[in-house]
Parts: structure tokens; sequence; C-alpha cells
């Protein structure tokens, strides 16, 4: 299975793989659930809780500057894949539109088919941070969380929600899906934040 699928990370990339992972051969796709399909004109991201309840359409993401990033890409299941390419809009781009309670100092992220996973408010404005609509320069497959997912690059995967429609903000940290199922509330790969101590 390693040899056909992943791969030890060569001398040149060690200092980009985290400790624990391999390097992925293809884009692996990992969902919990069904697969939504949602189409662009049903789409969209509602804002609510500590914040001026506020709802973006995907005219209204692609009338915002369009971004083309290239970042790597961890998932916790201990793969990486380097140089990932993407288009999409900033979230402080987004934000820009967006009125927060200065109390609000959490983020639960909301998805089609139900699936939840929280952010700090600190780790969700960062500067590399996007929602993305285009994978390798064609429409984001639904797999892949089409037609638009958050992706946070610095922390596991599973933050990177898929079928994003919806950013709660909140004055005290909730547990997502996987969080109240063992896994690290925050999930930074360097420090190998798997699993919550209490978890598995």
């Amino acid at each position: 299975m390693l040899g056909k699928f992943f791969h030890k990370p060569e001398a040149e990339n060690s200092d980009r793989v985290p400790p624990g992972q391999y390097l992925a051969k293809g884009f692996p796709v990992l969902t919990y659930g069904e697969t939504p399909n949602i189409s662009t004109d049903t789409w969209e991201l509602k804002v609510w809780g500590l914040a001026k309840p506020l709802t973006f359409t995907w005219s209204d993401l692609m009338a915002m500057p369009q971004n083309h990033f290239t970042a790597d890409f961890h998932c916790v299941t201990r793969w990486s894949k380097l140089d990932v390419q993407w288009t999409g809009v900033k979230v402080t781009d987004l934000m820009g539109h967006v009125e927060v309670d200065p109390k609000a100092v959490h983020i639960m992220e909301h998805c089609y088919g139900g699936y939840t996973t929280n952010i700090s408010v600190t780790d969700f404005l960062r500067e590399e941070n996007f929602f993305a609509h285009t994978l390798f320069g064609e429409p984001l497959p639904a797999d892949h969380g089409g037609p638009v997912r958050l992706v946070v690059p610095h922390l596991y995967a599973w933050k990177s929600a898929k079928w994003i429609n919806g950013l709660e903000f909140l004055k005290d940290e909730e547990l997502g899906f996987w969080e109240k199922n063992g896994y690290h509330t925050r999930g930074e790969p360097w420090a190998e934040e798997r699993y919550s101590s209490s978890g598995f």
C-alpha cells in the first residue's frame, strides 16, 4: 500500500512534510457520509451568531477578487500532497464584508450534508486561508468539496471544510463532528495534533 499509493518524502521535500506523514501519489478523497450535490445556482454561505447576519451567493463570491493559490495539504490520516493548485477568494477578502462582534473568538464551520468543524477566529483569519472553487484549473469536483470549500493550509485537512455553507461566530469554543469524536480541537500538523488527550 505504501509503495503503490504513498511514498516517503525525498530529502529536498522533507522540511515540507510534517512528522508521521507520507506523500500521496494522487489526491485521495476521504469523506464521512454521502457526497452532497450542490449547484452554483443554489450554493450560498450564511453568516450568523456573533456577527451581523449575511448570506453570500455564488455571484457574490465571483464578484470578489479572485486569486490563485499553491499550498501543501496535510490529512490527519497521515498523507500529504504538495503544491496543490487552487483558485478562490481569500478569507480576509470575504470577511471584509462581514461585521463581527469583538466577543467572537471561535467559529463553527457548517456544511451541506450536516458536517461541522470548529476553528478559532485567529486561525481562520490568517492571510493564506481561502474559499476554493477551482482545483488544478478545473471547477472543484463535488468529491473534493465543490462547488466551494474552505482551505486552511496550516491545519490538518478536516478543518478545511468541504461543501461549506455557514460560518457561525461564537463567544466560546464548541466542538464540531470529528472533535466530538476524539480529534484534536485545533489540528496543527507539525505538532501532530491528531487526537485529543481524552480521545482514541
